[in-house]
């Protein structure tokens, strides 16, 4: 972990982030040609690596269109409006499990925006300073004015060496991209990305339909699933008894097909549940291991705002979008609302009695001693082209 908090958590059942580099080729070396040539290539390396899973997830994905679409429905049930049935729910379902994954993948992890950047004068101050409480005072006075309500855990000011950026609340860097990555939830090798605020709700999408998918094909499935295991011995079409199923190369398909669907759905769908419950507690993976520190100290539910409140920060307030794969989370990544994490309610509900408050009539909360107003969280720009983002 770095001075800053560099995180490398991974999801339950991914593989934990790989070092951007290894140590030893950093250091040592004439003229530093030789430490680089090895650290481009292992670079170039890692990213051919972390896409063998989701090769692996397509050809999966591929074979099991062919072997449902052709080898299932045109080729050995006999029923045309059964025929018709499974292949427009079919499609459907992979239409949506595709569309959310190919999101899942090439959305590009959210930055902190130019404001968290110190300027260079600050950089040069903190660089040249060796003492860690005098860097946190330069640090302070640099993030005095940002929307910054969270602390490492000895309250120090978060800090990244390696993107040389104040980050922003639930920021973390990510070693895998080498970057920050605003809200990050954990690096999934299955997506060969970050997951964090540009696409949380195109992962959960791409979770709910793999579980539609697998669950519709193994339910069509077991029917011919059992007629082929148990029912049709012979080798031979002409052998078979009236009304069963020929022992074709359709048999081996079916079987796997129905192994390999349920065999998805078990290990997807406890996977799913736990993110479910995280949206529910407005929590990312790496703050359900790790509660978030704000400046009264740890609280894992910090930025709870109910179950309602909750599900719309992530999934936007427009219902009808929520199953589409479109950008809909409310905010910016890089600020959020909280609830009341310190101080007692009432004090705080008394101290309202000015006259800004009275004409206010939302939640409220204190961080610090400081008696804060929530105010709805804006709406995310549609545009995330124009953002500026930290070199």
């Amino acid at each position: 972990m770095t001075r800053g908090g560099d995180c490398r958590w991974a999801c339950p059942g991914d593989a934990a982030a790989a070092p951007p580099l290894v140590p030893g080729l950093l250091s040592g070396g004439a003229g530093g040609r030789s430490v680089m040539a090895p650290s481009h290539a292992l670079r170039c390396c890692q990213r051919v690596v972390g896409w063998i899973p989701v090769v692996f997830i397509a050809l999966v994905a591929c074979w099991s269109y062919y072997a449902y679409v052709l080898e299932l429905c045109i080729w050995t049930i006999q029923s045309d409006t059964e025929k018709a049935l499974y292949l427009v729910f079919f499609h459907l379902f992979f239409f949506m499990f595709v569309w959310s994954y190919w999101k899942t993948i090439f959305s590009s992890p959210a930055k902190p925006s130019k404001e968290f950047c110190m300027s260079q004068s600050d950089k040069e101050k903190y660089e040249r300073e060796d003492r860690p409480e005098f860097q946190q005072e330069i640090l302070k006075r640099a993030a005095k004015d940002l929307p910054i309500y969270t602390t490492t855990a000895t309250r120090a000011i978060r800090y990244c060496d390696r993107c040389q950026l104040i980050k922003p609340d639930r920021c973390h860097h990510c070693s895998a991209c080498d970057v920050c990555v605003l809200k990050m939830d954990h690096h999934c090798p299955w997506v060969n990305n970050c997951v964090g605020f540009s696409n949380y709700k195109f992962f959960l999408l791409f979770l709910l339909y793999s579980l539609l998918y697998c669950l519709f094909i193994a339910a069509t499935v077991l029917q011919y699933f059992i007629r082929f295991w148990t029912l049709c011995r012979s080798k031979s079409e002409e052998s078979c008894p009236q009304g069963e199923l020929p022992d074709t190369r359709a048999k081996f398909h079916v079987l796997f097909l129905f192994f390999v669907a349920a065999m998805f759905f078990i290990s997807i769908l406890s996977l799913f549940g736990y993110h479910c419950w995280l949206v529910g507690k407005n929590r990312s993976t790496i703050e359900a291991f790790r509660a978030p520190t704000f400046r009264s100290g740890p609280e894992n539910n910090g930025f709870s705002l109910g179950f309602s409140k909750n599900m719309r920060e992530v999934f936007g307030d427009q219902k009808k979008y929520w199953l589409l794969p479109f950008f809909t989370s409310l905010g910016d990544g890089c600020s959020f609302p909280t609830r009341l994490v310190s101080g007692d309610p009432e004090q705080a509900a008394g101290t309202l009695q000015n006259d800004s408050a009275k004409q206010y009539e939302g939640p409220c909360f204190s961080i610090g001693g400081k008696l804060m107003i929530m105010l709805d969280p804006p709406t995310c720009n549609s545009d995330r082209d124009d953002r500026t983002y930290c070199a």
